[in-house]
């Protein structure tokens, strides 16, 4: 945080100054940590300032892991198979890359999705589950 009084920048007592802290209830092995800044409000993820106003007096809270397909595309490169490639855009107003699980076809913006408790191993993105059944209509 700038201290108005002179030019050094100095942290203050109990902030998280871009760093994202497990403390409290986001303890939880499967819980969504996000920043939120504390002049301005903006939700991010994973940010060392915001990116609205520049601050860095981020405060860390968990998400309820809720969230909409903003987009998703489907990569066949550096994989055995062809896996989706999706940006989630989450309840509390922030947008995430990650992998959607269910058929390729099936997953198109406007899905609403959860986070799964399951964590991509390799890329150690968040993978999300489908609320609705994509072919719910046809049966």
């Amino acid at each position: 945080m700038y201290h108005h009084s002179g030019s050094v920048a100095r942290p203050t007592a109990g902030s998280a100054v871009g760093v994202l802290e497990a403390t409290g209830a986001a303890q939880d092995s499967d819980a969504m940590l996000f920043q939120r800044c504390t002049w301005c409000g903006t939700a991010m993820y994973h940010r060392l300032l915001c990116p609205v106003c520049q601050g860095s007096d981020l405060r860390t809270e968990r998400s309820a892991g809720t969230g909409t397909v903003r987009h998703s595309t489907v990569v066949h490169r550096n994989s055995p198979a062809a896996r989706n490639v999706s940006l989630i855009e989450m309840a509390e107003g922030f947008v995430v890359r990650g992998r959607v699980m269910g058929p390729l076809i099936g997953i198109h913006s406007g899905d609403r999705v959860r986070l799964s408790q399951a964590k991509d191993p390799v890329r150690g993105e968040p993978v999300f589950q489908l609320v609705d059944e994509p072919y719910r209509a046809w049966t």
